[in-house]
């Protein structure tokens, strides 16, 4: 078993992003499988294939737009995280996890390590959310279905016995909810990561293909430091 902490990483930093660059992560494993635990083949799917196979080959992550809610996510995380250590158990922050298992790299970014066997996940919900995850999810002891495939996958990367989701709407009751490994689950995101990994070899090797045809009018091109884009 290889499973790699990077304690130091700070989640958002150019180190993290590296890190990330090319490889399979929990919060976009929805993407490669369905909610009923298919292998997925559809748009999605395909546009994270690409998505990956590019990063793989320029060995850069393009960045996406921040928007307002991903901005209150990371406050209301921080108020999140800080109700959790100060009501539950101590919270340790690590910036990325890795685990190597399968014969490629699956990764996972946690919100916060629990002692030896737990961990954290938060989530910024809107205040209709919040209502709704209370009734629904946490009268019955489990997470909203939107963040099972993440969740589990958390779970299989760092192989500890359980993860606190937690759900936060500022001026509502924080929700946080216990959840164990659940082997039908994580099955079917082996299954999944194995069959999407070894797309990407292919596409990759039909690429080097296509690259090393005479005659094509492919020119090579350096990218721009985003200092230099945004002067």
């Amino acid at each position: 078993m290889t499973i790699t902490y990077h304690p130091d990483v700070v989640q958002g930093s150019d180190e993290w992003v590296s890190l990330r660059c090319g490889r399979l992560t929990a919060s976009e494993m929805k993407l490669i499988l369905t909610p009923t635990l298919k292998v997925a083949s559809n748009d999605k799917e395909r546009a994270h294939l690409y998505t990956l196979l590019a990063q793989r080959m320029a060995g850069y992550t393009e960045i996406g737009f921040l928007g307002d809610d991903m901005l209150r996510g990371y406050e209301d995380e921080i108020d999140a995280k800080a109700a959790y250590a100060a009501n539950y158990a101590p919270v340790d922050d690590c910036g990325f996890i890795t685990n190597d298992d399968l014969g490629f790299t699956i990764g996972y970014s946690p919100d916060g390590l629990v002692g030896d066997d737990g961990l954290i996940e938060v989530k910024s919900r809107k205040h209709k959310l919040q209502i709704e995850t209370i009734l629904e999810n946490v009268a019955h002891g489990t997470a909203p279905s939107d963040f099972v495939i993440q969740i589990q996958t958390g779970l299989w990367v760092t192989k500890r016995k359980w993860l606190d989701f937690i759900s936060y709407s500022a001026g509502l009751p924080m929700a946080t909810v216990r959840i164990y490994p659940d082997p039908v689950v994580q099955k079917a995101i082996v299954e999944a990561a194995t069959a999407f990994e070894a797309r990407i070899s292919e596409k990759m090797t039909q690429l080097t293909g296509v690259l090393q045809m005479p005659g094509l009018r492919l020119l090579r091109t350096e990218r721009r430091v985003d200092q230099e884009l945004a002067a």
